[in-house]
């Protein structure tokens, strides 16, 4: 374990920091990862972004479903009751249509233009945006970065929303390619699609990708493409719901993992 130098911290980092650092070590052998997985190792990562790398503290993105709906269809659709949390957007998209009772063949019939102008809402309001870096993520990016990884993400989000989010905090610059949400509703299959890419970006079709997530979904969609994973417990779900679904590496923050470091 090595100590590591921390940034100034945001009001978020801040209440983070307050909480118990927590690392487990929870490989599964039986998928061909040996039990002492070196979590800093690996040729390639795919990060989540909300919950994961930044925290918003303005509803621009999620407000910018119902208003785009509208703009488009003129109809009205509502976000409660839907999850938010390891959705994507194309995802949350249709199961709103449904929750509201409307048409879902307007939604197949609209789905681009919508998708489009959701889009166009979050970058005309870039300004209103209001995002705060998780807890040690400029320490784990330049990390990894400086010992050769080539690092991407891997989010619900749409591409433009994604890197506008990404660009918002200061973090675009960091990533080599990303995995969104405008052509895969399932997050296992925008995964898989950024970790063939990653692999292609490196020449080596054995490259060791490994998601860094914050949900169960991002752990599911790591199994699913048979990738290793990193939880990280600064979104939604508390260390011990992570750790219960046996990803490689929990931790409770990125800066609680960046003290792990052989």
């Amino acid at each position: 374990m090595t100590a590591t130098g921390s940034l100034p911290l945001n009001p978020i980092e801040e209440s983070l920091a307050s909480l118990p650092h927590r690392v487990a070590m929870c490989a599964d052998s039986a998928r061909g990862l040996a039990s002492d997985f070196v979590w800093d190792a690996q040729d390639a990562y795919l990060f989540d972004v909300d919950g994961t790398l930044l925290r918003s503290a303005d509803r621009t993105h999620v407000d910018s479903f119902a208003e785009a709906v509208e703009q488009v269809t003129g109809d009205t659709i509502s976000l409660d009751g839907v999850t938010l949390h390891g959705g994507t957007d194309t995802a949350i998209l249709a199961e709103a249509f449904a929750r509201s009772g409307v048409n879902f063949g307007t939604l197949e019939t609209h789905c681009a233009a919508i998708l489009e102008r959701m889009a166009e809402i979050v970058e005309t309001r870039r300004t209103e945006l209001r995002f705060r870096r998780m807890p040690g993520v400029l320490e784990i990016l330049k990390w990894l970065q400086a010992k050769g990884a080539l690092l991407g993400v891997a989010t619900g989000n749409l591409e433009r929303i994604g890197w506008t989010k990404l660009e918002a905090c200061g973090l675009h610059g960091w990533f080599a390619l990303g995995g969104f949400s405008d052509r895969f509703p399932v997050r296992e299959e925008l995964v898989g699609d950024a970790a063939e890419r990653a692999r292609a970006m490196l020449g080596r079709s054995q490259a060791r990708v490994c998601v860094v997530g914050d949900t169960p979904r991002d752990i599911e969609a790591a199994r699913a493409n048979e990738l290793a994973v990193i939880a990280v417990a600064t979104g939604n779900y508390s260390f011990d719901e992570l750790e219960r679904l046996k990803p490689e590496v929990c931790c409770s923050s990125l800066t609680a993992l960046m003290e792990w470091r052989r």
